[in-house]
């Protein structure tokens, strides 16, 4: 059958959409289809059910509508009887449906015109399916391309296929961008909207810098060194903690490169930005002490519950630790995660004696002895009177000058003052308020219940109602800055895991779980973490 220039005509044009807008050309047909039949249902009539279809490969329409088997035609558009539709198929039944042919129909001025809109919205809206789906997976990845315009700031990147933006905080500072000008950025997000899939690019995330380092380092890119994290002023100065899985191979060289060609590639691309390259180290104490090169560091003292680590330098080191308004330690703390705190050698020094005072005294008053017996049980290392009170006799009868007869009387004394300050307490909690039920949550003890009852934690149902934050305080760290806010047990020492077994305790005792569901609930997060530990091996 020979086709005619029309129908030549209309696939070329498919062909030629499809091409121009990157898209399946069976979708342009189908686009086309949807348009002809929007037409036809206006020529028809709109509840008549058209269907249209073009040959891919000779570009025939054909045109036909569905009309579904009843018994008692209600509207002649829609519906045939049974005996008419057994005329067309013997196999008909009651709810099937017939495809009638209709004559091919010329378009008029509007319907042509309708049909247009159709075809052009179906277009677009491939084109922004394939945007989106192309550009999603291309997050975490750095792009280039050209300016396109620049509005309040904001620079619109066109990407060849798609088009990109990179806000104005996304920017370096004192960065400036014309019409035309080349720019490389890090693709962080792609979301479909309403006008298109919008693909936001940073040049300020950390994640930039890392995948620059991968393109100029062929050791990153291969895998045989490791970015483990990436700390960022944009524009002023930046850390990257890197790691090698082959022994023989130095990452900190391998990144700085003959000359240090490599880094200053990456130096140059970020607009002068002052990069230090940091060791990677599995134990945080000697990672946290590379990270704040390059500064010297004369101790430090780790809290793991709460990540915090204590830092102290020398006293011309203090500075240069801290940098220009607190950039060093800021970055340092990013970079490891860890809440960094920087102490002179003077200011620790002074900080001890002062702690040591005030151990001496409490043992002093608590225990009723003489002024020399508080500095030897403080340096000794005793920090409370319940350790003297349940420490094992030997042990502090083993300290020079002490005797076992001294060691009882000081216990003893130690033990009648904690029962007089436990007495004291409960009537404090009592005065608050605080029911006596709170004392059999295991872990309470009564200076605890004084500290719940002034905050208005006065019975078991409002114990249960806490959460570990509640109780132990949390970590909030927005824009580098790290925020800590107190809990109601601060003082206490309650470890996070502490404040949680109390409150789920507290629960089965209010009646909220059963001990079984709090068994079960326990059984599944250790399972949980063991499934964590056999990940990470």
């Amino acid at each position: 059958m020979a086709v005619s220039a029309n129908r030549l005509e209309l696939l070329q044009i498919a062909d030629a959409v499809a091409r121009e807008k990157v898209i399946d050309r069976m979708i342009v047909i189908q686009a086309m289809e949807d348009a002809i039949q929007k037409a036809a249902r206006s020529r028809y009539g709109s509840e008549t059910d058209v269907r249209a279809e073009i040959n891919p490969k000779t570009g025939e329409i054909r045109l036909q509508r569905l009309l579904q088997v009843v018994e008692a035609v209600e509207n002649p558009a829609t519906d045939i009887l049974l005996e008419d539709a057994r005329t067309k198929n013997p196999a008909a039944q009651i709810g099937d449906y017939i495809a009638e042919p209709l004559p091919p129909m010329d378009f008029g001025r509007i319907a042509a015109q309708s049909a247009k809109q159709v075809i052009v919205q179906k277009v677009r809206e491939a084109e922004r399916d394939r945007q989106y789906d192309e550009y999603k997976d291309r997050i975490g990845e750095i792009v280039s391309g050209a300016v396109k315009r620049v509005e309040y700031g904001n620079v619109i990147v066109d990407l060849g296929r798609g088009e990109g933006i990179v806000r104005r905080d996304e920017l370096i500072p004192r960065e400036t961008f014309r019409y035309g000008d080349r720019v490389r950025a890090y693709v962080y997000d792609v979301r479909r909207e309403q006008r298109g899939p919008q693909i936001f690019l940073s040049r300020t995330h950390p994640q930039f810098m890392a995948k620059l380092f991968a393109q100029e380092v062929p050791e990153i890119y291969d895998g045989i060194i490791e970015v483990k994290s990436v700390a960022r002023d944009p524009g002023s100065r930046a850390k990257i903690a890197v790691v090698s899985r082959d022994s023989s191979i130095d990452p900190v060289g391998a990144c700085v490169g003959m000359r240090g060609s490599r880094v200053q590639a990456v130096v140059n691309e970020l607009q002068g930005e002052k990069i230090d390259i940091i060791p990677w180290n599995p134990d945080a104490a000697t990672f946290i002490v590379n990270a704040l090169q390059p500064a010297e560091v004369a101790k430090v003292v780790l809290d793991e519950e709460a990540e915090r680590i204590e830092v102290v330098v020398p006293d011309d080191q203090l500075s240069l630790a801290i940098g220009r308004r607190g950039q060093n330690v800021r970055l340092a703390s990013q970079l490891t995660g860890w809440d960094i705190d920087i102490l002179t050698e003077q200011e620790e020094s002074e900080r001890r004696q002062k702690e040591f005072q005030e151990r001496s005294s409490l043992f002093n008053t608590a225990l009723d002895a003489d002024e020399m017996i508080g500095q030897l049980l403080a340096s000794e290392g005793f920090a409370s009177v319940e350790e003297i009170a349940y420490v094992d006799l030997d042990e502090l009868a083993s300290i020079e000058g002490f005797d076992e007869e001294t060691a009882g009387e000081l216990q003893d004394r130690a033990r009648e003052y904690l029962e007089r300050r436990e007495a004291e307490l409960d009537e404090e909690r009592r005065a608050l308020g605080v029911e006596d039920a709170l004392k059999e949550i295991p872990g309470v003890t009564a200076g605890m219940m004084v500290a719940l009852g002034k905050e208005g934690i006065k019975t078991v149902e409002d114990f249960a109602g806490c959460v570990p934050d509640d109780l132990v305080g949390w970590i909030e760290r927005k824009e580098g800055d790290t925020t800590r806010h107190g809990g109601t047990l601060d003082s206490f020492g309650l470890s996070r895991a502490d404040a949680e077994a109390m409150i789920m305790a507290a629960r089965v005792k209010a009646g909220w779980i059963t001990e079984e569901e709090l068994a079960a609930q326990q059984q599944a997060g250790e399972e949980e973490e063991e499934e964590g530990e056999t990940a990470e091996a």
